[in-house]
């Protein structure tokens, strides 16, 4: 597929056209870019912007943030005036206008071309933004686990009891599942590590489940090795709570996610994207339309984190 841009009129190509109104929204005169579709005639260029604006009305977004009455009266040689009708579109509305013009034009054909890779883009920009964010908070998630560990030991936590005290916050949090038997309700491999295969939201959940055990058990004073896993499995209990109340999915019943191998080689090879600028849904509004942006812990494979 081609990744070139839409065809020039004459040095002008379809970005060269675009303006900025006083919201600072990015838009298009329908008049500039008639040519460059292909239209030669007015009447036909309009006709479809007329079935743009109704696709726009059918997808369920708000028309006028897309379509702006532009129309202006100019002044003729004979000196009387004529009323010229215009519009200005958002990116949006160019789209749908390519979407909806005559498809035997190699114009319209190119356009609906470009859009599709710029759509295209946008997707995967924003997949490599979840990427990120799930890397990011697995590394945060293995160093709460280290952070926990050396808590623990200082509350007496021997090291042959380092895997039941870390199983005491699963099973709190996780209706009495300890790693094995969360990772058999999931279908994961007794061989991988539980938390590489954790989303975002359940990382995030884990991380804070962690937090709070290590800030409860200074805070406590815990020094008994039986009491700092009778402490970290309230707090699992308590997390777990939480998620009830507030109509969370409980952490057991999350699907789980790609080996997080998978998204460190993904991300490396991944080369920047191009992200469309501007609030997409308010168009040609801008943001006018926006409402009020001591000892070393144990290593992270034994027990497993």
């Amino acid at each position: 597929m081609s990744d070139e841009p839409l065809p020039s009129l004459g040095m002008k190509s379809f970005e060269d056209l675009k303006q900025t109104n006083e919201h600072g929204a990015e838009f298009w005169s329908a008049r500039d870019i008639q040519p460059l579709l292909g239209y030669d005639q007015w009447r036909n260029f309009e006709g479809a912007i007329k079935k743009a604006q109704t696709s726009c009305e059918q997808s369920g977004n708000v028309c006028d943030h897309h379509f702006a009455d532009a129309s202006k009266m100019v002044r003729l040689g004979s000196g009387s005036e004529r009323k010229v009708t215009d519009y200005h579109l958002s990116r949006f509305g160019c789209y749908l206008i390519a979407q909806n013009g005559d498809p035997r034009k190699p114009e319209i054909a190119h356009a609906q071309q470009y859009f599709a890779i710029q759509a295209r883009r946008q997707e995967l920009s924003d997949a490599h933004a979840a990427d990120l964010e799930r890397l990011e908070l697995r590394r945060q998630a293995s160093e709460e686990f280290k952070n926990l560990s050396g808590a623990a030991r200082q509350a007496g936590v021997r090291d042959p009891m380092f895997g039941v005290f870390h199983d005491a916050g699963y099973k709190g949090m996780y209706g009495g599942r300890g790693q094995s038997a969360i990772k058999q309700r999931k279908g994961i491999a007794e061989k991988e590590n539980l938390m590489d295969r954790m989303d975002a939201t359940e990382l995030a959940a884990n991380q804070f489940r962690m937090t709070q055990a290590r800030e409860k058990l200074g805070r406590d004073g815990v020094k008994t090795e039986q009491r700092a896993i009778l402490t970290h499995e309230q707090v699992g209990r308590e997390v777990r709570a939480a998620i009830e109340r507030i109509g969370g999915t409980l952490p057991e019943n999350i699907l789980p996610a790609e080996p997080i191998k998978n998204v460190e080689k993904r991300l490396k090879k991944a080369r920047p994207r191009l992200v469309l600028d501007g609030p997409d849904a308010q168009g040609l509004r801008g943001t006018a339309g926006t409402s009020d942006g001591a000892d070393a812990p144990p290593s992270e494979s034994q027990p497993e984190d």
